[in-house]
């Protein structure tokens, strides 16, 4: 793998978009079994009666999706050091079979770290629409990246 993104490629403003991810009814439910096995993920029936009139994906499914946007987009090109976690997380609108998922990451600030000069960090928002441009999902988070040049 080749490294193309340092801490010192990521600049307050920089917006990375990437293509999406077709979600299937088998897809969802298959999850859902796994890990969320709530009725209105994983039984079109108990679904239609819910509150959400119809199967969706849980928001776990979503933002796994969204991790793995972010990989393809740029983290496993880049000097990542890994996250100290999220800030915030929020399903704005149900994610449903046939949606079509596509990601806006936004950086919002970097910061060099003071007690580790060969490291700096990168907070950023991680927005996940639908194929009608709907919100579906946001969330904020700070990543830990290597610096090119440590201590500049």
């Amino acid at each position: 793998m080749t490294i193309k993104y340092y801490w010192e490629d990521f600049s307050a403003g920089q917006v990375r978009e990437t293509g999406g991810h077709s979600l299937s009814e088998e897809e969802i439910i298959e999850f859902a079994k796994k890990y969320d096995p709530q009725p209105f993920h994983i039984d079109k029936e108990k679904a239609s009666l819910s509150f959400f009139g119809g199967l969706i994906a849980s928001g776990w499914q979503t933002a796994g999706l969204c991790m793995r946007m972010l990989c393809d987009l740029y983290l496993l090109e880049s000097a990542s050091l890994g996250s100290p976690g999220i800030d915030e997380l929020r399903w704005v609108k149900p994610v449903r079979p046939g949606d079509t998922l596509r990601l806006k990451s936004t950086v919002l600030e970097t910061r060099a770290s003071t007690s580790r000069p060969d490291m700096g960090t990168v907070r950023s928002r991680s927005e996940v629409y639908n194929q009608r441009g709907e919100l579906v999902m946001h969330m904020s988070g700070v990543g830990m990246f290597r610096r090119r040049t440590p201590g500049e």
